[in-house]
């Protein structure tokens, strides 16, 4: 009976007590901790691993965190990956969330000891950063900001056709608009719409006309849509706000992307209010943006919808840290020079291959991704590895994510950052290790 191996399975009370587990606990907590144990008890009753080495396995099975989510290397080329959690945030922003993860004078006047205005320092951030603004509001995302817009403002919303847009996940602007009870006035055709098709349906009922920009498609040939600057003059003395949803949080004009509608010149071209994501150009927290008007501002602030879309400080905390800080990791990857990419692709590529690898370094084609600049390919430089190196790469310990492109995995370099090179490569001779 000696030799039964459910004997020598060690005692969960006994490996809990462990120092190392026990500590793991301590930052944990204990039922992560005893799931893992319970794991590694059942490979040591199958004969899989010795007892000795029960404490190790456990160690090695745990997380880093107590949270599911896992780091993942960016090697799609795509700088906004939505299903990669977008914008990633800046060192500074990570520390600014850091610091206010505890107690935090969020709402609290230490002067006077007094309620204070809630995230007045991240608001004031926006407005310095969009000087065209009288007043900014953060809500929780850009379909937050929507909604909020199209349930206070009220009334008939005059929206052109080829703008009542499909965004991710299948949610459609219009279903989302008319969730609120907005009433829509949908003019113009599918391809063409005018100033004047706008003008003729203006009346006592209107409660705003909205613009929205359809960031992840374009319509080519006979179209036409009317600017921002022209439909302002057009509804100049109507008395109806023009909200414009420009989606991606380009604060101005960039030279990377100069069809990129951008949230000064929208404004300054005479919108009432601009509506924009903070998670996506801007390099920030997942946040809906709302800037313009001062009395528009205050009217959505007051309005009881704004209590449920409203922030949390951490986010108020990231933002305000992405505008005063140093520029995002986004913004450095849209800057990204073409040579130094190629560099750093050949540096790659080349300890690869002494390593034994099929590995070269290849020009390729990065993307904004979240919607944004549909059509402007940013020139990249990526390693292209065999085709079968993409699942491997992605089950990794960190996930490694490229593409495939014909019979190869590509690892394009714009998506990520340099100091992660070194990771990228450790992680692909670990593959390498293990297939061989």
């Amino acid at each position: 009976m000696s030799d039964d191996p459910r004997r020598q399975v060690p005692r969960t009370d006994t490996l809990l007590a462990d120092p190392q587990l026990a500590a793991a606990a301590d930052r944990l907590g204990r039922d992560l901790v005893k799931a893992a144990v319970q794991d590694v008890q059942q490979r040591v009753r199958t004969g899989a691993l010795a007892p000795a080495d029960a404490v190790p396995a456990v160690l090695t099975a745990l997380p880093t965190t107590a949270g599911s989510l896992r780091p993942v290397l960016n090697a799609t080329g795509v700088l906004v990956h939505t299903n990669l959690g977008r914008a990633p945030l800046s060192p500074a922003a990570v520390e600014a969330v850091v610091a206010a993860s505890g107690t935090t004078d969020v709402e609290l006047d230490l002067t006077t000891g007094r309620r204070g205005p809630r995230g007045e320092a991240a608001l004031a951030a926006l407005v310095d950063a969009v000087p065209a603004a009288e007043a900014a509001l953060v809500v929780n995302n850009c379909a937050a900001a929507l909604a909020l817009v199209a349930t206070a403002l009220g009334g008939e919303l005059v929206i052109a056709r080829g703008e009542l847009v499909e965004i991710g996940d299948g949610f459609r602007i219009p279903e989302l608009l008319e969730a609120t009870g907005a009433r829509l006035r949908e003019v113009g055709t599918t391809n063409r719409v005018a100033l004047e098709d706008y003008r003729r349906v203006l009346g006592p009922g209107t409660g705003a006309v909205l613009k929205v920009h359809p960031s992840n498609f374009v319509v080519r040939g006979f179209t036409r849509a009317v600017p921002v600057a022209e439909l302002a003059a057009g509804l100049a003395g109507s008395g109806v706000p023009l909200v414009a949803d420009v989606g991606s949080g380009l604060l101005r004009p960039h030279p990377v992307l100069p069809d990129e509608p951008d949230l000064q010149t929208t404004l300054a071209d005479g919108a009432d209010l601009v509506l924009a994501s903070g998670d996506k150009l801007l390099g920030g927290p997942q946040a809906g943006l709302v800037l313009g008007r001062a009395d528009l501002v205050q009217r959505l602030r007051r309005h009881p919808l704004y209590r449920a879309f409203r922030v949390d400080k951490t986010t108020l905390a990231a933002l305000e840290a992405t505008l005063r800080g140093p520029q995002p990791p986004v913004q450095r990857m849209l800057a990204a020079d073409l040579d130094g990419l190629r560099r750093r692709a050949a540096a790659l590529a080349a300890r690869l291959a002494a390593s034994g690898l099929d590995a070269v370094a290849v020009d390729s084609q990065a993307r904004v991704g979240g919607g944004g600049a549909p059509e402007q390919p940013l020139p990249s430089a990526a390693v292209s590895l065999p085709a079968g190196f993409a699942v491997p790469l992605r089950a990794g310990s960190p996930p490694v994510v490229g593409y495939l492109a014909g019979d190869r995995t590509l690892l394009d370099l714009r998506s990520l950052p340099p100091a992660d090179d070194e990771a990228l490569a450790a992680a692909v001779l670990e593959v390498a290790r293990r297939w061989t």
